[in-house]
């Protein structure tokens, strides 16, 4: 059988292409296996252009924020995750602002609530260093 099929497709210039190895029995294709390669490769190059890069956007605060800051700051927030991009956002203590890390803690709180109709918080709040992300 297999030797019919050799034969078929050399008459026919082209290749016999095994589609399905663990089928019983095993599935074969007569086909042109160059061109067969390039259509895959052209649909896999594709599918790759196709996917949407997740973007991360960075937004830094301090624990003392002036409340119009913090609405500009809010607003910046919003704005990323409207676009449909993930927002880190950063706490920057300096000096005696690290003897204190339940304000920045606080404000991320409530940063986290005033932006929950356009996002969720992935990951809890976590003091690394200076900073709390």
């Amino acid at each position: 059988r297999i030797e019919d099929a050799l034969r078929v497709a050399a008459d026919a210039d082209l290749d016999l292409v095994e589609v399905a190895p663990d089928a019983k029995p095993p599935v074969c294709k007569i086909m042109d296996y160059g061109k067969f390669k390039y259509e895959t490769a052209q649909k896999a190059r594709e599918s790759r252009k196709n996917q949407q890069q997740t973007v991360v956007k960075e937004q830094k605060l301090r624990p003392k924020i002036d409340p119009h800051d913090y609405e500009t700051k809010k607003g910046h927030v919003i704005r990323f995750l409207e676009a449909g991009s993930k927002v880190k956002v950063t706490i920057m203590f300096r000096g005696r602002e690290q003897s204190r890390p339940e304000l920045g803690f606080r404000l991320l709180q409530r940063l986290g609530a005033d932006v929950a109709d356009y996002g969720f918080v992935e990951t809890s709040a976590k003091q690394d260093g200076r900073n709390m992300t």
